[in-house]
């Protein structure tokens, strides 16, 4: 069930990216907590307001804050027309109107180069990597399920959209709130490529990714499905690897068992980078060896000197320098193939 509880808002702040965060008085204590603005509308201090408590309550370390499920102080009085002709997050209690971008003409194969993340920590390493080969090329970025759903959750995709890293923000899916809607991948994918004329994209979830400690059971695996769209759009597809020398898990050290798996289970080959230096020392199992392996030199000083959101399960580039190596290999050697 929905852990619902009453609480009122005493700090309001400004919304950025479509997502407002608040300070709200529950039980006699104060808590953080977020508002999706395109659903609950803006909050001001003194409203009562319904929030989703379960995250925080768990010690969720991705999800420390309470969400706005409703204002009860102004929310129940809202009559404004509905803005779209579909459904996002249909048949819940979420459900609301959007106005896809999907095309209605599809002109294949599309050839330009698509990225596939694995988690969103990787966004903005691949972003940066980008721009540095290919400057004056833009990129766009697709976020897909397997993390948050909400676009205004990504500060990463705020700040890379300020700095001109990034060319734009489609949500796909039941991922929803970015600059554009799109009820697929594989229509967001088009859209940016073709209408918007991107010249690479990159496909990934949003921050918070879900996981249960499972082989097949992780937000992970949404880039299984990113990359059979790609490849079946005719993109040229890269798998941006996972790695990590710092995690206390074993099965993310090394290249992570999140893109291992996904590699193995692909119906055709991809492209995945790997940063030089560290290659060598890293094990390729016989059964991933179909696939295009590529080595790229980055340039991790410079990246964390950068000023861009730098973080991996609370660790960042210097606690786990390899896991934004990977990351900006796979930007390297995807501005590479837009050039």
């Amino acid at each position: 069930m929905l852990k619902l509880r009453r609480a009122v808002v005493v700090e309001a702040g400004d919304a950025r990216g479509g997502e407002q965060e608040l300070v709200t008085e529950l039980e006699g204590r104060r808590r953080a907590a977020v508002g999706e603005v395109a659903l609950v509308g803006h909050a001001q201090e003194g409203d009562e307001v319904l929030v989703n408590v379960q995250a925080l309550d768990m010690g969720l370390g991705s999800g420390g804050f309470d969400v706005v499920h409703a204002n009860l102080t102004r929310g129940l009085d809202a009559h404004e027309p509905a803005q779209g002709v579909v459904m996002k997050l249909n048949y819940t209690s979420l459900q609301h109107a959007v106005a896809p971008v999907d095309d209605a003409q599809v002109e294949l194969p599309l050839e330009r180069p698509v990225a596939v993340l694995a988690l969103h920590g990787q966004l903005s390493a691949v972003a940066w990597a980008f721009a540095r080969v290919a400057p004056g090329r833009s990129l766009g970025y697709v976020q897909t399920p397997g993390g948050a759903l909400p676009g205004g959750h990504s500060r990463t995709a705020r700040a890379l959209r300020e700095r001109g890293l990034l060319a734009g923000h489609l949500t796909a899916g039941s991922a929803f709130g970015g600059e554009g809607e799109a009820i697929t991948t594989a229509g967001a994918v088009h859209h940016g490529l073709r209408s918007l004329g991107w010249d690479a994209a990159v496909c990934g979830p949003g921050p918070g990714i879900v996981g249960s400690a499972s082989a097949l059971g992780h937000g992970g695996m949404s880039a299984l499905d990113s990359a059979h769209t790609a490849l079946a759009l005719g993109c040229q597809t890269l798998v941006v690897a996972r790695m990590s020398a710092a995690d206390e898990r074993p099965r993310h050290r090394g290249i992570s068992h999140h893109t291992l798996t996904v590699l193995e289970l692909l119906l055709a080959p991809v492209t995945v980078a790997l940063p030089a230096g560290v290659a060598a020392k890293v094990k390729r199992p016989a059964r991933i060896a179909r696939h295009d392996w590529r080595h790229a030199r980055v340039e991790l000083a410079a990246f964390a000197v950068a000023g861009l959101p730098a973080l991996t399960m609370g660790r960042g580039v210097v606690q786990d320098p390899m896991f934004f190596a990977a990351a900006l290999a796979g930007g390297a050697v995807l501005g590479e193939l837009a050039t």
